[in-house]
């Protein structure tokens, strides 16, 4: 069968690699792709009229490489596609897809309206307020931090940022800040109309996936992500952020003091990399999250809106301590797979990702069963750094970066996966694309043995403004 992947980044090249671990699989296609998706066997870049897909929103195009090279099923990765309505698309041209349809994406792609949701199903979520007026927000920024010392907030944008619009935030003036980012300054665009603005949990964060065929849902595993773009105590990689970012210089005394106070940026980011399985979900814990979140949100789902979800449902689960109990509780509902936790979670599958497909297609998935290996998978984000170039002084991803800068090293790395994010083939070799370069994937006994691999890969890759995370697969706070 031939396959087709919709994604231009890693978790598309990881889903690429797991199709082509199917023995009922001869062709996987990956569209737009980027310079990593020739990395793997039987894995092409989707090309129309011998040009590529411009991109994951060329809806019509990629339906039209879909009916023209007789695809059999298509398997969409990011969000953006999916609430554009490309499964719409592909079932109206009879060609199976994996993924929800339009309808069903507001799960995502309104974090307002997920909440409300959740609260009215009975789904565990933190206390939550949502504005569409950045005053009113402000004002009301400021009187909690007013009114609960030792208190913190999470402001997120409603709508989609491609991970990148959620602010966890230590002091009332990140808090502040971070409304100003979204709802002023526009950073996000249109998604940032609206905020959600809840209490800053504490505990244990999970990627917890599952499947659904919009009546059956099964688990799909889980990773450990980490959001942060600095390690803990990277204060100098803050610094240098802060000033790009913000285009104000600040000694190393002035940061040291901005860290004390909780007040130098550390942001989020779409991920720096993850581990999987998550230490911390053992049998009961995962039963629980099916027991109170998933199945709720599928069943009530259809039952109150009349929506069916079909695809991969990705809710972002804080484990937090109540009475003694564990309790999982949502942070937010995502409808694809989870970056950089597929890229971890994946080269872990062992059952064939083609026929898990067709379950979710077909209603099937009360019939199948996941198997996940026991080996431990520790995956890397490398991205583009803080760099003085042509155009001045760059903060790095998840701020303005540079881009064209040239790889070395790829082909040295045997012991690990390369699930390139942004990467380009260029003249003898590869280039930088975006902000997240490559996300390397490696796989041990233990979580230590992974890492040890990992890093030790890490290191034979090379170009300029290079920057990584030390602390991926080491318990520290994120």
């Amino acid at each position: 069968m031939k396959v087709l992947v919709v994604d231009a980044g890693g978790r598309g090249n990881a889903i690429a690699h797991a199709f082509s671990r199917s023995k009922n699989v001869s062709r996987v296609f990956v569209a737009p792709g980027n310079g990593g998706s020739l990395l793997f066997e039987k894995c092409a870049i989707a090309e129309l009229d011998g040009k590529k897909i411009p991109s994951i929103r060329a809806i019509e195009d990629i339906v039209r490489f879909a009916k023209k090279n007789g695809i059999d099923i298509v398997y969409i990765g990011p969000e953006e596609p999916l609430s554009l309505g490309l499964v719409d698309r592909l079932e109206e041209e009879g060609i199976p897809a994996v993924g929800p349809r339009k309808e069903a994406t507001i799960l995502e792609a309104s974090k307002c309206w997920a909440k409300d949701f959740m609260k009215k199903i009975g789904v565990p979520i933190p206390e939550y307020w949502n504005f569409d007026d950045p005053d009113e927000a402000k004002s009301f920024v400021r009187d909690y931090y007013a009114n609960n010392p030792g208190k913190n907030l999470v402001v997120k944008a409603d709508g989609l940022a491609a991970g990148k619009g959620v602010f966890v935030c230590d002091s009332l003036s990140e808090a502040l800040t971070a409304v100003d980012e979204i709802m002023v300054k526009k950073r996000f665009g249109k998604a940032g109309d609206k905020i959600e603005i809840e209490e800053r949990l504490y505990g244990i964060e999970i990627a917890f996936t599952a499947l659904s065929d919009g009546r059956h849902a099964i688990p799909f595993g889980h990773a450990k992500d980490y959001k942060r773009a600095f390690d803990p105590e990277d204060v100098q990689g803050m610094r240098k952020f802060y000033m790009g970012y913000f285009g104000r210089y600040i000694t190393e005394n002035d940061a040291k003091s901005l860290f004390e106070r909780g007040e130098l940026l550390n942001p989020n980011t779409g991920g720096m990399g993850a581990i999987s399985p998550h230490p911390a979900v053992n049998e009961e814990i995962e039963a629980k999250i099916m027991d109170t979140v998933v199945e709720p949100i599928i069943k009530k789902f259809r039952e109150l809106e009349g929506k069916e979800f079909r695809g991969v449902l990705y809710p972002v689960i804080m484990l937090v301590e109540e009475n003694g109990e564990p309790v999982p509780k949502v942070l937010e509902i995502n409808v694809r797979d989870c970056d950089p936790g597929a890229e971890a979670k994946l080269p872990r599958l062992e059952s064939d990702i083609l026929e898990l497909s067709w379950a979710v297609i077909e209603g099937g998935l009360n019939e199948v069963e996941v198997k996940f290996s026991e080996k431990h998978a520790v995956a890397v984000c490398a991205v583009s750094g803080a760099m003085v170039g042509r155009e001045g002084f760059k903060p790095g991803y998840p701020g303005d970066h540079y881009t064209n800068q040239p790889i070395a090293g790829i082909e040295e790395v045997s012991q690990a996966h390369i699930y390139a994010n942004g990467i380009a083939k260029a003249d003898g070799g590869f280039e930088t694309t975006g902000g997240r370069v490559l996300t390397l994937t490696a796989l041990g006994d233990s979580v230590e043995e992974a890492r040890e691999k990992a890093y030790g890969e890490l290191k034979k890759i090379r170009f300029p403004g290079m920057r990584y995370r030390r602390t991926i697969g080491l318990d520290v706070p994120d």
